[in-house]
């Protein structure tokens, strides 16, 4: 099977040539600055440059090499911008090792270290402190309630640390020609890979709430002013589906899967109940995916971390075909009972390697007893894509890492 091959069959529950393995194709499957710079460094691969595509979570964009060494078989549409030497600047990480981030990206550094990011008026939308590792939201639009009306909800959003500083492609989104040049790029990457390849767009509902109002706030908003959340939902995927229809045709044909995004669960369970996805969330999940399905060949990912098998049967029936980061350390989220009662519903992109506890603290051995342990639960019958439980943090050891794709490739389905 050629790479795009092998991601589509797993998507189709039909069972591959060997495990199909992403690394970096989202921004929640991908792998810190810090811990790929010293990846490279384990690996001796001196060429080339650690890229900080997404500045947010300090995400570095995985080169070819890597890709190659270990088998990568999905990538991202976004690397096929900031190609060229001038969209990046030199940067530094926290642990002292050289980077790159994007040339529009400038944040403040305050005297005892935090670095601030503003907009261009001087307004104050995400601190990383001194030593740390990615960025907070600092600013809230409408922490002190709604608006009347919905007309400048496209500002607002600007405003807040996932928009204002997004990563590629749409960082390049006000370019006159970006939709054009979105496909001409997409086709010339499916020309020169057999990669499958992914548009991540975002479409985030529960989420933009809470960045909009905060979480706590949003949360209570969700029980005390439903009528309020259904205004601001409403106005979401008007925008939403407007950016939907004109990525659905500019790659509709081209992009393999298209990730939308929309963390629903704690440790222990949904932010909500059931109940209450069905009525707010629920049918406009259903409206994009349906929009996807009905114009395009791509297929539906949906990212969402933590506990949600009680949400799984209604995200299966919205039409979602792939969900991750499947956080198996969570409440209800045990492989095997989610194979056993899901996965002839849905592709299980993730839950591959625990990096809570295992990939961060257990030696090479321990990471591949668990990864061949993990395999033997998702792989029979396709349904699924090895990643790792979201991103590869920082602090993770590099030998683990190759421990980690050393048991992916060593397996026998």
């Amino acid at each position: 099977m050629t790479s795009r091959e092998r991601i589509l069959a797993a998507i189709e529950h039909r069972q591959p040539d060997r495990v199909p393995i992403d690394l970096g194709a989202t921004p929640s499957s991908g792998i810190s600055a810090i811990a790929y710079g010293r990846l490279k460094q384990h690996l001796g691969l001196t060429q080339g440059q650690t890229r900080v595509y997404d500045v947010v979570q300090q995400l570095a964009q995985p080169e070819d090499c890597i890709l190659d060494r270990f088998g990568v078989d999905v990538l991202d549409l976004g690397r096929a911008f900031n190609t060229e030497p001038a969209a990046w600047q030199p940067d530094v990480l926290a642990d002292g090792q050289p980077a790159q981030r994007p040339a529009w990206f400038n944040p403040d550094r305050q005297p005892e270290g935090t670095l601030v990011a503003r907009m261009p008026d001087g307004l104050d939308i995400a601190h990383m402190p001194a030593g740390g590792t990615f960025y907070d939201q600092t600013h809230f639009p409408y922490l002190d309630g709604y608006p009347s009306d919905f007309r400048d909800l496209s500002g607002a959003m600007g405003k807040v640390l996932w928009s204002a500083l997004v990563h590629s492609p749409w960082d390049h989104a006000n370019d006159p020609d970006f939709w054009e040049t979105l496909r001409a790029r997409a086709l010339e990457l499916r020309r020169t890979s057999d990669r499958a390849l992914m548009v991540v767009l975002g479409c985030n509902l529960f989420e933009w709430g809470t960045f909009l109002r905060r979480m706590d706030i949003f949360l209570m908003d969700l029980i005390a002013e439903p009528e309020r959340v259904e205004a601001l939902l409403d106005a979401l995927m008007e925008r939403h589906l407007a950016v939907l229809e004109k990525t659905c045709r500019a790659v509709g044909d081209v992009a393999d899967i298209i990730r939308f995004g929309d963390d629903l669960g704690t440790n222990g369970g949904p932010f909500m109940a059931p109940k209450t996805y069905r009525q707010l969330f629920k049918p406009r999940h259903t409206l994009l995916c349906e929009y996807v399905h009905r114009h395009t060949r791509m297929k539906t990912f949906l990212h969402s971390c933590g506990s949600i098998r009680a949400l799984l049967p209604d995200l299966i029936e919205a039409g979602f075909d792939v969900i991750n980061p499947v956080q198996t350390t969570c409440r209800g989220m045990e492989p095997e009972g989610l194979k056993a009662d899901f996965g002839r519903d849905i592709c299980f992109w993730g839950g591959g390697c625990d990096t809570r506890s295992v990939l961060p603290q257990g030696t090479p051995q321990e990471v591949k007893d668990h990864v061949r342990r993990r395999l033997e639960i998702f792989m029979p019958g396709g349904g699924f894509v090895f990643n790792t439980v979201h991103n590869i943090l920082p602090e993770i050891p590099p030998q683990n890492l190759v421990a980690m794709f050393e048991a992916v490739h060593e397996f026998k389905a």
